[in-house]
């Protein structure tokens, strides 16, 4: 009916403003994109569309209501007719006095201007639900991954780590995970090298229980990480990523977000340690300063050193660096792995690096190739092997080292001039 017309048009009205936020959200974000690819004009034309769409959208819930509010005009108008009609009749009968008739019609108008404002409450009532349905699609989606019934709280851990032939994949039967064995003994610093799409990342995910796996086990200290709680699991990893997140707030509400109670002597420690101190105190408001929205008040590499720190202040037993120095300098990664030799004392780590420094630490390099492990070893027992690893040595960490030799060579040349 109506009233189901109407419901759809307000869905589509909204569901088109939420296309034009996206939009509008997007070209925020990606200006900078936009203008190095000279791409205005473009993506003003698309955003045109969207806006098009969402106004015809609009236009078509406008279009309907036209038809409602007439009506009940209508309705109104023709009621007073009728006591007017008939009204005037009785009186010239005699039937009714002047002050009924006055009183009626007032009575009248009483009765239909809460039909009118009825027909407003209906029009929000519908565009309410339609958002609410919007909403409520949200609140009402169930998460994948969910604790087990009669799941236990894991206890503190010493960092034992078995993928116990594992396999994955995100959808169907494409396995990005094959038979996956790997043991990890507490404090080992292990470094996962491959092509992109190997497969690393989505070994990580499965540790932290982002996905849970799709054949055999992840046991840590023993416990398969499926039979205890999410909490206790993800609150003794630490996860530094390559593209390091931070909250709206200050500095130091974003280095203690995983553990509030720790004091101001053990964050200042680490910021020490790992150099962030002396770029915070650049700052005029030290670590009260506001990062902004997502940090963009400080540099990327600013960022990166936060978020180190923030995993280190939070003290797990498992560290995990997904490509975490990719966006720091040569000179700050120094100090930073300095300072890591000694945060990772007794710690389990899991490496995802490109840079020959980091991989070289490792007390064990697991090569992964199309989702399988294809090596194991130090640095040094692969590179004796001539296999995979050597050919990746060769082909990515090679570069990396001739152009930290030539930083070195420029800066001596300006040393000398």
């Amino acid at each position: 009916g109506f009233r189901m017309k109407v419901f759809l048009a307000q869905r589509r009205v909204r569901e088109k403003v939420a296309a034009v936020n996206a939009s509008l959200q997007e070209n925020i974000s990606g200006v900078r994109v936009t203008q190095a690819f000279t791409r205005e004009d473009e993506n003003l034309k698309r955003f045109g569309e969207v806006n098009r769409e969402s106004y015809n959208a609009a236009i078509d819930s406008i279009r309907l209501f036209s038809l409602f509010w007439p009506a009940i005009e209508l309705i109104g108008a023709v009621g007073t007719i009728m006591v007017i009609w008939f009204g005037g009749r009785w009186l010239v009968q005699g039937q009714v006095t002047v002050g009924e008739m006055v009183a009626f019609l007032g009575y009248t108008w009483q009765f239909f201007g809460p039909l009118r404002n009825l027909g407003q409450f209906f029009r929000m009532i519908q565009t309410a639900m339609a958002g609410a349905e919007r909403v409520f699609a949200i609140l009402d989606t169930v998460p994948e991954i969910q604790d087990r019934p009669g799941a236990v709280e894991l206890p503190p851990i010493k960092g034992h780590v078995h993928f116990d032939n594992v396999s994955f994949a995100y959808e169907g039967d494409d396995y990005v995970l094959k038979d996956v064995d790997l043991e990890v003994q507490p404090g080992q610093t292990i470094a996962l090298v491959g092509h992109t799409g190997a497969g690393k990342t989505s070994m990580i995910n499965l540790l932290c229980r982002f996905y849970d796996v799709s054949g055999g086990r992840i046991l840590i200290d023993g416990y398969d990480i499926r039979d205890v709680t999410q909490k206790s699991l993800r609150s003794q990893i630490g996860l530094v990523l390559q593209e390091p997140f931070l909250f709206s707030g200050t500095i130091r509400e974003n280095l203690l977000y995983g553990n509030p109670e720790a004091g101001e002597e053990e964050m200042l420690k680490v910021s020490k340690a790992l150099g962030l101190h002396d770029i915070v105190q650049q700052f005029p408001e030290g670590y009260d300063t506001q990062v902004q929205e997502r940090g963009s008040r400080l540099s990327l590499g600013q960022r990166q050193l936060v978020s180190f720190a923030r995993a280190i202040i939070n003290d797990p037993r498992i560290l995990i660096l997904d490509e975490a120095t990719a966006n720091i300098d040569t000179q700050t990664e120094k100090i930073i792995q300095r300072a890591l030799k000694a945060m990772l004392a007794g710690r389990t780590s899991f490496v995802i690096a490109h840079r020959l420094t980091t991989i070289q630490q490792a007390d064990m390099i697991v090569v992964i190739d199309n989702g399988r492990i294809v090596e194991t070893g130090t640095h040094d027992e692969l590179m004796a092997k001539e296999g995979p690893y050597r050919r990746l040595y060769m082909m990515q960490f090679r570069k990396a080292e001739q152009d930290d030799a030539a930083a070195v060579s420029l800066k001596a040349d300006e040393t000398v001039s």
